[in-house]
């Protein structure tokens, strides 16, 4: 088998992962504050066709990666009001989200609906690095959006565990009672954590469509990634740097069935291959169902719950 072809893949895995981490980052900030946000796949959809619609407007790719960020927290804005303020069921709510980003998306996406990407975010020139044998192709062949969020993900580790916001943050999300006590408000916390995490996942589908993408096309753009990243969350035991590692991982199994298709390897039918990343997505989700593997995982203790001070 050609060597080359699976350091391509492993390069293809490390650059899929940028949207998963970006999307898993925002995901952990946001449960990390008790409130769980299903919709990711609905805010991956419409960051990417935002992203689209103003790259085919205006040209720019920069302007093309920074409206997704304000319609993913606008996005993640509507689920906080419903959940945190309105005390809506956060499952429904993110359901629904999920479902309102598909129907959007699709409507003003359909004048586009197989154009090719107007604007594209193209990998930074490194020179001698970017030629080394197998380790060149797969780290140094990137755009700076890829770097810098392997920055956010130690960054966003740091916020978490080294600062007082980040301990507030994580007490919100296992004693909002206790924080509550402490004068701190616990609907602030939760809806900027919300909000925050909500313009990651909007960033995580403008750079999909503008560094991966080849078309709009509202059925295959995000594939189902935003619930590979959800899976993430908790693969990673709600710790960004363990994001990265499991991101790359299921960035390859993503790639794989490409790869093994082409080098005409046929193992298991192509159908199962592909079906092996989502299957484990599944898995986890339901692992994730019962108190028991909650408290074994490291979930956050209130996750899910709306808290209200009389009720106490």
């Amino acid at each position: 088998m050609n060597a080359n072809v699976w350091v391509l893949t492993f390069a293809d895995a490390f650059s899929i992962a940028t949207t998963l981490i970006l999307a898993t980052i925002g995901a952990i900030l946001t449960e990390r504050s008790g409130v769980i946000n299903l919709g990711v796949e609905g805010i991956l959809l419409m960051g990417a066709v935002t992203a689209f619609l103003v790259g085919d407007a205006t040209g720019n790719v920069w302007l093309a990666l920074l409206l997704p960020v304000a319609v993913g927290a606008a996005m993640a804005l509507i689920h906080a009001t419903l959940s945190i303020t309105l005390r809506a069921n956060q499952i429904v709510a993110g359901l629904a989200l999920v479902i309102f980003g598909n129907g959007l998306s699709q409507f003003i996406g359909k004048p586009v609906e197989g154009k090719t990407r107007p604007v594209v975010i193209t990998p930074i020139d490194l020179g001698p690095l970017t030629d080394l044998p197998i380790v060149g192709p797969i780290i140094f062949g990137h755009d700076p959006i890829t770097y810098l969020t392997w920055v956010g993900a130690v960054a966003c580790s740091l916020y978490l565990n080294r600062t007082r916001p980040g301990l507030i943050l994580r007490a919100t999300g296992d004693a909002p009672a206790t924080v509550d006590a402490q004068g701190v408000s616990v609907a602030r916390v939760r809806f900027v954590h919300t909000i925050i995490g909500g313009a990651l996942m909007g960033l995580a589908g403008g750079w999909f469509m503008l560094a991966r993408g080849t078309a709009w096309s509202q059925a295959a753009t995000t594939n189902g990634i935003g619930w590979i990243a959800l899976a993430l969350v908790v693969f990673a035991s709600w710790r960004p740097l363990r994001a990265i590692a499991g991101a790359v991982l299921f960035g390859f199994t993503l790639q794989v069935p490409f790869t093994l298709q082409g080098q005409q390897i046929n193992i298991l039918p192509p159908e199962i291959v592909q079906m092996l990343p989502y299957l484990a997505t599944l898995f986890v989700l339901v692992m994730l169902s019962t108190p028991r593997a909650r408290k074994l995982l490291g979930a956050p203790k209130m996750l899910g719950q709306p808290f209200v001070r009389d009720e106490r």
